[in-house]
């Protein structure tokens, strides 16, 4: 049993981890609200933009002269898996959900024989997947994840590596894992397909329209449009990704920080508990030998 000494150290020491993850979840609250404005005002220009392409595609989709990006290199051999995750710590399980996105992703591409690569965004995604992939990781994309604001070259850089090495052959399909931030304590593991294109999902199935579809007339012609405005959304995906990430990996590092301050004063009270059971049992003792050595001495 530790004495007296050494749980007052305790307390001190759990005293001082407190005010630490406080301290971080004030400065994780703070950064969330910038990162949720930013993943916020990202998605209607991403949406604007998937809804464009949808229209552009249609006409185009499976001709012969259909741009590389929307068409495809007609093989579904090797698979690019892009991982964003964070270059710290201390997120609750922001990083590793989608570590393990990304390995069942890679197990099940595996077991169908397909070729897998890796490019990683972030320190941590690297360092959890070398482990037991690092053979597949072809390159990794340092600073990014850990900038106070996610700037919209860093994308255009990202989009740029994987479009080198697309024209160069090197994989057929391309899918983004990342974290979408729902809220402050819940993020969704995606798996978003980024080349070649796919058809856009309706987000906004649950929002009233007034029944009328947009009749879009493009000059010059659409496969023109396309090879300019394809690899722009290449890049404008990708933005959209990394700051969702940014956002989900403050909103839970707040959360996990919350969690480590209560856990924190829930220790205090037990080894306070403690420590006042165990000096009473002490100046009781020391009463009972006063006491018996006065009746000795009579």
């Amino acid at each position: 049993m530790a004495n007296l000494k050494e749980l007052k150290g305790r307390i001190s020491s759990v005293k001082q981890t407190q005010k630490i993850t406080s301290a971080m979840k004030l400065v994780a609250a703070s950064k969330l609200k910038r990162a949720q404005e930013q993943a916020e005002a990202s998605r209607p220009f991403a949406l604007r933009m998937a809804d464009m392409l949808a229209n552009l595609s249609t006409a185009v989709r499976g001709l012969p002269g259909a741009p590389p990006l929307l068409a495809g290199t007609g093989k579904d051999e090797t698979h690019l898996l892009v991982v964003a995750t964070s270059d710290r710590g201390l997120c609750g399980g922001f990083n590793s959900s989608i570590v393990r996105g990304a390995r069942r992703r890679i197990a099940d591409l595996q077991n169908e024989g397909k070729t897998v690569k890796i490019i990683c965004i972030g320190r941590k995604g690297r360092d959890m997947l070398r482990r037991e992939h690092g053979r597949l990781i072809i390159e990794f994309i340092d600073g990014i994840a850990g900038q106070k604001r996610i700037g919209f070259s860093d994308a255009q850089a990202v989009a740029q590596k994987i479009l080198d090495l697309y024209e160069a052959g090197e994989f057929d399909v391309c899918t983004i894992v990342y974290n979408k931030f729902k809220s402050a304590v819940t993020q969704i593991m995606t798996l978003q397909q980024i080349v070649p294109v796919q058809p856009p999902e309706d987000e906004r199935a649950d929002e009233p329209t007034s029944g009328e579809t947009a009749v879009y007339e493009f000059e010059p012609d659409e496969g023109e449009i396309l090879g300019e405005l394809l690899p722009r959304n290449l890049a404008v995906q990708i933005f959209g990704a990394l700051v969702e990430n940014a956002a989900s990996e403050q909103g839970a590092r707040m959360a996990a920080m919350d969690n480590a301050t209560r856990n924190a004063g829930e220790m205090i009270k037990k080894l306070t508990l403690q420590y006042n059971r165990q000096r009473q049992a002490q100046i009781t003792k020391e009463l009972i030998e006063i006491i018996s050595g006065a009746e000795a001495a009579v």
